[in-house]
Protein backbone atom coordinates (compact mmCIF):
# COMPACT_ATOMS: atom_id res chain seq x y z
CA UNK A 1 0.00 0.00 0.00
CA UNK A 2 2.87 2.89 0.69
CA UNK A 3 4.25 2.10 -2.40
CA UNK A 4 1.38 3.01 -4.02
CA UNK A 5 0.90 6.14 -2.15
CA UNK A 6 3.97 7.48 -2.28
CA UNK A 7 4.09 8.61 -6.22
CA UNK A 8 0.53 10.25 -5.76
CA UNK A 9 2.12 12.37 -2.99
CA UNK A 10 5.27 13.85 -5.12
CA UNK A 11 2.57 14.14 -7.71
CA UNK A 12 1.29 16.85 -4.94
CA UNK A 13 4.72 18.42 -4.65
CA UNK A 14 4.78 18.87 -8.14
CA UNK A 15 2.15 21.36 -8.11
CA UNK A 16 4.41 23.44 -5.50
CA UNK A 17 7.17 23.41 -7.25
CA UNK A 18 7.85 27.30 -7.53
CA UNK A 19 7.22 28.11 -3.91
CA UNK A 20 9.97 25.22 -3.05
CA UNK A 21 12.29 26.36 -5.97
CA UNK A 22 15.65 26.39 -3.61
CA UNK A 23 14.68 22.96 -2.20
CA UNK A 24 14.75 21.27 -5.28
CA UNK A 25 16.90 23.07 -7.85
CA UNK A 26 20.02 20.24 -7.06
CA UNK A 27 17.57 17.27 -8.40
CA UNK A 28 18.69 16.32 -12.10
CA UNK A 29 16.15 16.29 -14.97
CA UNK A 30 16.99 12.96 -15.60
CA UNK A 31 15.13 12.22 -11.67
CA UNK A 32 12.44 14.83 -12.52
CA UNK A 33 11.38 12.92 -15.81
CA UNK A 34 11.89 9.75 -13.69
CA UNK A 35 9.06 10.69 -11.28
CA UNK A 36 6.98 12.46 -13.64
CA UNK A 37 7.24 9.16 -15.54
CA UNK A 38 6.38 7.19 -12.58
CA UNK A 39 3.41 9.46 -11.46
CA UNK A 40 2.12 9.23 -15.48
CA UNK A 41 2.11 5.54 -15.03
CA UNK A 42 -0.09 5.95 -12.20
CA UNK A 43 -2.48 8.31 -13.83
CA UNK A 44 -2.77 5.65 -16.86
CA UNK A 45 -3.46 2.94 -14.24
CA UNK A 46 -6.34 5.16 -12.50
CA UNK A 47 -7.44 6.03 -16.13
CA UNK A 48 -7.95 2.37 -17.37
CA UNK A 49 -9.47 1.22 -13.60
CA UNK A 50 -12.01 3.94 -14.03
CA UNK A 51 -12.60 2.16 -17.66
CA UNK A 52 -12.62 -0.92 -16.27
CA UNK A 53 -15.13 -0.23 -13.45
CA UNK A 54 -17.61 1.89 -16.19
CA UNK A 55 -17.85 -1.19 -18.31
CA UNK A 56 -18.07 -3.67 -15.88
CA UNK A 57 -21.16 -1.60 -14.76
CA UNK A 58 -22.95 -1.35 -18.06
CA UNK A 59 -22.47 -5.02 -18.28
CA UNK A 60 -24.27 -5.63 -14.72
CA UNK A 61 -27.05 -2.53 -15.84
CA UNK A 62 -27.52 -4.75 -18.92
CA UNK A 63 -28.23 -8.01 -17.16
CA UNK A 64 -30.30 -6.11 -14.36
CA UNK A 65 -32.17 -3.97 -16.32
CA UNK A 66 -31.92 -4.26 -20.15
CA UNK A 67 -32.90 -8.76 -19.87
CA UNK A 68 -36.09 -7.96 -21.53
CA UNK A 69 -37.95 -11.07 -23.43
CA UNK A 70 -40.38 -10.03 -26.41
CA UNK A 71 -43.50 -12.54 -26.89
CA UNK A 72 -45.49 -12.92 -30.14
CA UNK A 73 -47.97 -14.67 -31.04
CA UNK A 74 -48.80 -16.42 -34.72
CA UNK A 75 -51.82 -17.90 -36.42
CA UNK A 76 -51.70 -19.28 -39.78
CA UNK A 77 -53.93 -22.15 -41.61
CA UNK A 78 -52.54 -25.09 -43.09
CA UNK A 79 -53.93 -26.19 -46.39
CA UNK A 80 -52.61 -29.85 -46.70
CA UNK A 81 -53.62 -31.03 -43.26
CA UNK A 82 -57.40 -31.93 -42.05
CA UNK A 83 -58.42 -31.42 -38.85
CA UNK A 84 -59.14 -34.20 -36.36
CA UNK A 85 -60.09 -34.08 -32.95
CA UNK A 86 -56.47 -35.41 -31.81
CA UNK A 87 -55.00 -32.68 -32.80
CA UNK A 88 -56.86 -30.99 -29.44
CA UNK A 89 -54.80 -32.54 -27.00
CA UNK A 90 -51.36 -31.68 -27.00
CA UNK A 91 -49.85 -35.36 -25.78
CA UNK A 92 -51.25 -36.87 -28.94
CA UNK A 93 -48.96 -37.64 -31.80
CA UNK A 94 -50.46 -35.88 -34.59
CA UNK A 95 -50.45 -32.75 -32.02
CA UNK A 96 -46.66 -33.43 -30.98
CA UNK A 97 -45.03 -34.28 -34.90
CA UNK A 98 -47.07 -31.05 -36.21
CA UNK A 99 -45.69 -28.67 -33.22
CA UNK A 100 -42.16 -30.30 -34.83
CA UNK A 101 -42.72 -29.64 -38.04
CA UNK A 102 -43.68 -25.41 -37.31
CA UNK A 103 -41.09 -25.01 -34.64
CA UNK A 104 -37.99 -26.51 -36.99
CA UNK A 105 -40.18 -24.14 -39.74
CA UNK A 106 -39.59 -21.14 -37.32
CA UNK A 107 -36.29 -21.73 -36.24
CA UNK A 108 -34.74 -22.27 -39.70
CA UNK A 109 -36.86 -19.21 -40.33
CA UNK A 110 -34.71 -17.26 -37.67
CA UNK A 111 -31.58 -18.88 -37.52
CA UNK A 112 -30.95 -18.18 -41.55
CA UNK A 113 -31.66 -14.02 -40.39
CA UNK A 114 -30.14 -11.46 -38.93
CA UNK A 115 -32.07 -11.49 -35.46
CA UNK A 116 -30.90 -15.04 -34.67
CA UNK A 117 -28.88 -14.23 -32.05
CA UNK A 118 -31.97 -12.59 -30.52
CA UNK A 119 -34.55 -15.64 -31.59
CA UNK A 120 -35.08 -17.97 -27.92
CA UNK A 121 -37.49 -20.74 -28.63
CA UNK A 122 -40.74 -21.22 -30.36
CA UNK A 123 -43.73 -23.89 -29.53
CA UNK A 124 -47.43 -24.27 -30.78
CA UNK A 125 -49.77 -23.92 -28.04
CA UNK A 126 -53.15 -24.61 -30.07
CA UNK A 127 -54.24 -26.32 -32.88
CA UNK A 128 -57.99 -25.28 -34.06
CA UNK A 129 -59.85 -25.88 -37.37
CA UNK A 130 -61.69 -23.81 -40.22
CA UNK A 131 -63.61 -25.67 -42.76
CA UNK A 132 -61.78 -28.81 -41.96
CA UNK A 133 -58.13 -27.49 -41.98
CA UNK A 134 -55.41 -27.25 -39.08
CA UNK A 135 -55.29 -23.35 -37.56
CA UNK A 136 -51.70 -23.34 -35.91
CA UNK A 137 -51.39 -21.10 -33.17
CA UNK A 138 -47.75 -20.98 -31.41
CA UNK A 139 -45.41 -18.46 -29.37
CA UNK A 140 -42.43 -16.90 -30.32
CA UNK A 141 -40.17 -15.69 -27.50
CA UNK A 142 -37.35 -13.28 -28.22
CA UNK A 143 -34.30 -11.75 -26.37
CA UNK A 144 -33.69 -8.06 -25.21
CA UNK A 145 -32.78 -5.61 -28.52
CA UNK A 146 -31.48 -2.22 -27.71
CA UNK A 147 -31.25 -2.06 -31.65
CA UNK A 148 -34.29 -1.66 -32.57
CA UNK A 149 -37.15 -0.10 -30.79
CA UNK A 150 -40.11 -1.63 -30.05
CA UNK A 151 -42.00 -1.04 -33.30
CA UNK A 152 -39.12 -1.71 -35.58
CA UNK A 153 -38.58 -4.85 -34.25
CA UNK A 154 -42.12 -6.10 -34.51
CA UNK A 155 -42.55 -4.74 -38.18
CA UNK A 156 -38.74 -6.96 -38.94
CA UNK A 157 -40.19 -9.87 -36.90
CA UNK A 158 -43.58 -9.90 -39.30
CA UNK A 159 -41.28 -9.10 -42.34
CA UNK A 160 -39.25 -12.15 -41.98
CA UNK A 161 -41.96 -15.20 -41.15
CA UNK A 162 -44.34 -13.54 -43.95
CA UNK A 163 -41.51 -13.81 -46.47
CA UNK A 164 -40.79 -17.05 -44.63
CA UNK A 165 -44.09 -18.38 -45.10
CA UNK A 166 -44.72 -16.99 -48.87
CA UNK A 167 -41.52 -19.12 -49.70
CA UNK A 168 -40.23 -22.31 -49.11
CA UNK A 169 -41.93 -24.35 -46.61
CA UNK A 170 -41.49 -27.64 -46.56
CA UNK A 171 -44.26 -30.20 -46.55
CA UNK A 172 -46.74 -27.47 -45.08
CA UNK A 173 -48.90 -25.74 -47.48
CA UNK A 174 -49.27 -22.55 -45.92
CA UNK A 175 -52.05 -19.48 -46.52
CA UNK A 176 -50.53 -16.52 -47.15
CA UNK A 177 -53.45 -14.52 -46.47
CA UNK A 178 -54.30 -16.80 -43.41
CA UNK A 179 -51.59 -15.35 -41.21
CA UNK A 180 -51.72 -12.82 -38.29
CA UNK A 181 -49.23 -11.64 -36.29
CA UNK A 182 -49.22 -9.99 -32.93
CA UNK A 183 -47.36 -9.15 -29.73
CA UNK A 184 -48.07 -10.80 -26.14
CA UNK A 185 -47.73 -10.02 -22.45
CA UNK A 186 -45.32 -12.20 -21.00
CA UNK A 187 -47.67 -13.34 -17.91
CA UNK A 188 -49.80 -14.69 -20.77
CA UNK A 189 -47.30 -16.05 -23.22
CA UNK A 190 -45.50 -18.20 -20.15
CA UNK A 191 -48.59 -19.53 -19.38
CA UNK A 192 -49.32 -20.76 -22.94
CA UNK A 193 -45.48 -22.00 -23.33
CA UNK A 194 -46.37 -23.96 -20.21
CA UNK A 195 -49.84 -24.85 -21.34
CA UNK A 196 -48.55 -28.62 -22.57
CA UNK A 197 -49.72 -31.08 -19.72
CA UNK A 198 -47.34 -33.69 -18.41
CA UNK A 199 -44.55 -31.75 -18.80
CA UNK A 200 -41.62 -30.29 -16.31
CA UNK A 201 -38.60 -28.79 -16.05
CA UNK A 202 -36.42 -31.11 -13.94
CA UNK A 203 -36.59 -34.47 -15.16
CA UNK A 204 -34.89 -36.49 -11.54
CA UNK A 205 -36.88 -39.24 -10.29
CA UNK A 206 -37.62 -39.66 -7.02
CA UNK A 207 -37.23 -41.89 -4.15
CA UNK A 208 -39.41 -42.26 -0.93
CA UNK A 209 -41.92 -40.06 0.30
CA UNK A 210 -42.50 -42.29 4.08
CA UNK A 211 -38.32 -41.90 4.67
CA UNK A 212 -38.01 -38.89 3.29
CA UNK A 213 -36.54 -37.33 -0.42
CA UNK A 214 -37.20 -34.00 -0.64
CA UNK A 215 -38.36 -33.45 -4.63
CA UNK A 216 -36.46 -30.04 -6.93
CA UNK A 217 -38.56 -26.83 -7.55
CA UNK A 218 -40.60 -27.57 -10.82
CA UNK A 219 -39.77 -31.55 -10.15
CA UNK A 220 -43.98 -32.31 -10.16
CA UNK A 221 -45.27 -28.68 -11.30
CA UNK A 222 -49.21 -30.03 -11.32
CA UNK A 223 -49.21 -30.96 -6.93
CA UNK A 224 -51.09 -28.67 -5.03
CA UNK A 225 -51.81 -28.43 -1.06
CA UNK A 226 -55.49 -28.12 0.21
CA UNK A 227 -55.11 -25.92 3.31
CA UNK A 228 -57.98 -25.45 6.12
CA UNK A 229 -56.84 -22.68 8.34
CA UNK A 230 -53.47 -21.68 6.45
CA UNK A 231 -52.59 -25.65 7.62
CA UNK A 232 -51.87 -28.67 5.06
CA UNK A 233 -54.82 -31.19 4.92
CA UNK A 234 -54.31 -32.92 1.67
CA UNK A 235 -52.76 -32.96 -1.49
CA UNK A 236 -54.28 -32.32 -5.22
CA UNK A 237 -53.64 -32.67 -8.80
CA UNK A 238 -53.62 -29.39 -11.23
CA UNK A 239 -55.88 -30.76 -14.40
CA UNK A 240 -56.51 -26.96 -15.52
CA UNK A 241 -56.02 -23.51 -14.84
CA UNK A 242 -59.10 -23.51 -12.74
CA UNK A 243 -59.12 -27.66 -11.59
CA UNK A 244 -57.83 -29.72 -9.23
CA UNK A 245 -58.84 -33.03 -8.40
CA UNK A 246 -58.52 -35.09 -5.07
CA UNK A 247 -59.87 -37.18 -3.02
CA UNK A 248 -63.47 -37.05 -1.43
CA UNK A 249 -62.59 -38.34 2.06
CA UNK A 250 -60.20 -35.01 2.39
CA UNK A 251 -63.64 -33.43 3.31
CA UNK A 252 -65.64 -35.85 5.42
CA UNK A 253 -65.45 -32.98 8.43
CA UNK A 254 -65.31 -29.51 6.36
CA UNK A 255 -66.45 -29.40 2.58
CA UNK A 256 -67.37 -25.34 2.87
CA UNK A 257 -65.11 -24.01 -0.21
CA UNK A 258 -64.89 -20.79 2.42
CA UNK A 259 -63.21 -22.56 4.57
CA UNK A 260 -60.21 -24.24 2.05
CA UNK A 261 -57.29 -22.74 -0.10
CA UNK A 262 -55.05 -24.00 -2.47
CA UNK A 263 -51.17 -22.86 -2.14
CA UNK A 264 -48.42 -24.46 -5.47
CA UNK A 265 -45.15 -24.60 -4.85
CA UNK A 266 -42.40 -26.26 -3.23
CA UNK A 267 -42.38 -25.49 0.30
CA UNK A 268 -45.92 -24.92 2.19
CA UNK A 269 -44.26 -22.20 4.14
CA UNK A 270 -42.86 -20.15 0.85
CA UNK A 271 -46.06 -20.94 -1.63
CA UNK A 272 -45.51 -19.49 -5.31
CA UNK A 273 -49.45 -18.74 -5.56
CA UNK A 274 -52.60 -19.52 -3.50
CA UNK A 275 -55.82 -19.52 -4.79
CA UNK A 276 -59.13 -19.48 -3.14
CA UNK A 277 -62.03 -22.60 -3.31
CA UNK A 278 -64.84 -21.49 -5.59
CA UNK A 279 -66.50 -25.01 -5.75
CA UNK A 280 -66.07 -28.32 -4.00
CA UNK A 281 -67.76 -31.11 -5.85
CA UNK A 282 -67.93 -34.74 -4.16
CA UNK A 283 -68.58 -37.98 -5.85
CA UNK A 284 -72.43 -38.39 -5.32
CA UNK A 285 -71.74 -42.09 -4.36
CA UNK A 286 -68.87 -41.48 -1.67
CA UNK A 287 -70.01 -43.14 1.90
CA UNK A 288 -67.33 -42.50 4.25
CA UNK A 289 -65.60 -44.30 6.24
CA UNK A 290 -65.98 -46.39 2.34
CA UNK A 291 -63.44 -46.37 0.49
CA UNK A 292 -65.19 -46.66 -2.94
CA UNK A 293 -65.52 -43.85 -5.31
CA UNK A 294 -62.97 -41.80 -2.94
CA UNK A 295 -62.52 -38.77 -5.37
CA UNK A 296 -63.41 -34.99 -5.64
CA UNK A 297 -63.19 -31.86 -7.95
CA UNK A 298 -62.43 -28.70 -6.68
CA UNK A 299 -63.02 -25.73 -8.72
CA UNK A 300 -60.36 -22.54 -8.09
CA UNK A 301 -61.81 -19.41 -7.21
CA UNK A 302 -59.63 -17.45 -9.90
CA UNK A 303 -57.43 -19.60 -12.75
CA UNK A 304 -53.63 -19.53 -11.80
CA UNK A 305 -51.17 -18.95 -14.80
CA UNK A 306 -48.93 -21.81 -15.91
CA UNK A 307 -45.26 -21.14 -15.69
CA UNK A 308 -42.01 -23.20 -15.31
CA UNK A 309 -43.04 -24.53 -12.13
CA UNK A 310 -46.86 -24.87 -12.06
CA UNK A 311 -47.65 -26.93 -15.10
CA UNK A 312 -50.75 -29.49 -15.16
CA UNK A 313 -51.05 -33.27 -15.31
CA UNK A 314 -52.60 -35.18 -18.33
CA UNK A 315 -55.87 -36.96 -17.89
CA UNK A 316 -55.30 -39.74 -18.98
CA UNK A 317 -58.48 -41.53 -21.19
CA UNK A 318 -60.66 -44.25 -19.73
CA UNK A 319 -59.19 -46.99 -22.02
CA UNK A 320 -55.55 -45.88 -21.01
CA UNK A 321 -53.83 -48.89 -19.14
CA UNK A 322 -50.89 -48.51 -17.13
CA UNK A 323 -49.18 -51.74 -16.59
CA UNK A 324 -48.26 -53.70 -14.08
CA UNK A 325 -45.06 -53.72 -12.80
CA UNK A 326 -44.42 -50.13 -14.91
CA UNK A 327 -42.80 -47.01 -12.84
CA UNK A 328 -45.41 -44.38 -11.25
CA UNK A 329 -43.99 -41.49 -8.79
CA UNK A 330 -46.34 -40.47 -5.23
CA UNK A 331 -45.51 -36.56 -4.69
CA UNK A 332 -47.20 -35.15 -1.19
CA UNK A 333 -46.01 -33.35 2.12
CA UNK A 334 -47.32 -36.12 4.13
CA UNK A 335 -45.37 -37.62 7.18
CA UNK A 336 -42.18 -39.41 6.61
CA UNK A 337 -43.17 -42.08 8.66
CA UNK A 338 -46.36 -43.43 10.65
CA UNK A 339 -47.45 -40.67 12.94
CA UNK A 340 -44.66 -39.20 11.87
CA UNK A 341 -43.32 -35.15 11.69
CA UNK A 342 -44.73 -33.53 8.31
CA UNK A 343 -42.31 -31.79 5.83
CA UNK A 344 -42.02 -28.11 4.93
CA UNK A 345 -40.70 -29.55 1.38
CA UNK A 346 -42.31 -31.79 -1.16
CA UNK A 347 -41.55 -35.42 -0.73
CA UNK A 348 -41.14 -37.46 -3.49
CA UNK A 349 -41.57 -41.60 -3.67
CA UNK A 350 -40.62 -44.08 -6.89
CA UNK A 351 -43.08 -47.35 -6.80
CA UNK A 352 -44.43 -50.20 -9.16
CA UNK A 353 -48.01 -50.34 -10.35
CA UNK A 354 -49.47 -53.37 -8.69
CA UNK A 355 -52.37 -55.55 -10.79
CA UNK A 356 -55.26 -55.60 -8.81
CA UNK A 357 -55.25 -59.63 -8.11
CA UNK A 358 -51.70 -59.33 -6.78
CA UNK A 359 -53.63 -56.76 -4.46
CA UNK A 360 -56.50 -58.47 -3.32
CA UNK A 361 -53.93 -61.77 -2.22
CA UNK A 362 -55.04 -63.12 1.33
CA UNK A 363 -51.58 -61.52 2.67
CA UNK A 364 -52.02 -58.39 0.98
CA UNK A 365 -55.34 -56.84 1.02
CA UNK A 366 -57.69 -59.59 0.98
CA UNK A 367 -60.23 -58.79 -1.10
CA UNK A 368 -60.76 -55.18 -0.45
CA UNK A 369 -59.54 -53.93 -3.69
CA UNK A 370 -62.55 -53.11 -6.11
CA UNK A 371 -62.54 -52.09 -9.98
CA UNK A 372 -62.26 -48.38 -9.14
CA UNK A 373 -58.72 -48.69 -7.24
CA UNK A 374 -55.32 -48.85 -8.14
CA UNK A 375 -52.81 -50.67 -6.07
CA UNK A 376 -48.78 -49.26 -5.70
CA UNK A 377 -46.15 -49.32 -3.96
CA UNK A 378 -43.03 -52.60 -3.30
CA UNK A 379 -44.80 -55.46 -1.70
CA UNK A 380 -41.22 -55.64 0.88
CA UNK A 381 -42.14 -51.88 2.14
CA UNK A 382 -40.22 -48.91 2.14
CA UNK A 383 -41.84 -46.82 -0.45
CA UNK A 384 -45.29 -45.70 0.68
CA UNK A 385 -47.81 -42.77 0.61
CA UNK A 386 -48.49 -41.48 4.01
CA UNK A 387 -50.52 -39.29 6.51
CA UNK A 388 -51.24 -35.98 4.35
CA UNK A 389 -50.77 -37.48 1.02
CA UNK A 390 -54.32 -38.11 0.84
CA UNK A 391 -55.45 -36.93 -2.22
CA UNK A 392 -51.95 -36.27 -4.07
CA UNK A 393 -50.80 -37.86 -7.34
CA UNK A 394 -49.68 -40.69 -8.63
CA UNK A 395 -48.24 -40.22 -12.25
CA UNK A 396 -46.53 -42.44 -14.66
CA UNK A 397 -44.63 -41.06 -17.69
CA UNK A 398 -45.12 -42.76 -20.98
CA UNK A 399 -42.60 -43.54 -23.74
CA UNK A 400 -42.55 -39.97 -24.75
CA UNK A 401 -41.83 -38.17 -21.29
CA UNK A 402 -45.79 -36.98 -20.75
CA UNK A 403 -46.57 -37.18 -17.50
CA UNK A 404 -49.90 -38.90 -16.73
CA UNK A 405 -52.37 -39.39 -13.33
CA UNK A 406 -52.54 -42.73 -12.86
CA UNK A 407 -54.29 -42.31 -9.01
CA UNK A 408 -55.51 -39.91 -6.12
CA UNK A 409 -53.93 -41.17 -2.62
CA UNK A 410 -56.88 -42.76 -0.75
CA UNK A 411 -55.99 -45.40 1.81
CA UNK A 412 -53.70 -48.14 3.13
CA UNK A 413 -52.84 -50.16 6.04
CA UNK A 414 -50.41 -47.77 7.72
CA UNK A 415 -47.67 -46.83 5.95
CA UNK A 416 -44.50 -48.62 4.12
CA UNK A 417 -45.26 -52.05 5.38
CA UNK A 418 -44.54 -55.17 3.91
CA UNK A 419 -47.46 -56.48 1.90
CA UNK A 420 -49.39 -53.22 2.52
CA UNK A 421 -48.78 -50.91 -0.47
CA UNK A 422 -50.85 -47.70 -1.00
CA UNK A 423 -54.18 -48.00 -2.61
CA UNK A 424 -55.12 -45.21 -5.04
CA UNK A 425 -58.48 -44.17 -6.51
CA UNK A 426 -57.97 -44.94 -10.37
CA UNK A 427 -58.43 -41.92 -12.36
CA UNK A 428 -58.89 -43.99 -15.75
CA UNK A 429 -62.39 -45.35 -14.21
CA UNK A 430 -63.73 -42.45 -12.93
CA UNK A 431 -62.21 -40.50 -16.35
CA UNK A 432 -66.04 -39.92 -16.96
CA UNK A 433 -67.18 -38.59 -14.06
CA UNK A 434 -64.04 -35.92 -14.43
CA UNK A 435 -65.58 -35.42 -17.51
CA UNK A 436 -69.20 -34.79 -16.39
CA UNK A 437 -68.27 -32.15 -13.60
CA UNK A 438 -65.32 -30.44 -15.41
CA UNK A 439 -65.83 -30.53 -19.19
CA UNK A 440 -62.12 -32.04 -19.28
Amino acid sequence: MLEEVQPERALKDGEILPHLLSDVIRRTESNTKMKLTRCGKIILSIITVVIAAVAIGLIIYFIAYGNTSFYYHISFKVNNIDYNSKFGKPYSQEFMDLNKKIVSLINETFHESKLRRLYVKSHVVQVSQAKGKVIVHAVLMFKSCFKYNAAKFWDRIETILYQKIIGKTGSLSIDPSSFKFSDIEMAAAENLLNTCCGQRTITHSGNKIAGGTAAEEGEWPWQASLQQDQVHRCGATLISNSWLVTAAHCFISVNDPKEWNVSFGLLLNHPKTQRGVKDIIIHENYHYPEHDNDIAVVHLSSPVLYASNIRRACLPEATYIFPPNSDAVVTGWGTLKSDGESPNILQKGLVKIIDNKTCNNKQVYSGDIKPGMLCAGLLDGKVDACQGDSGGPLVSVDSKGTWFLAGIVSWGDECALPNKPGVYTQVTYYRDWIMSKTGL
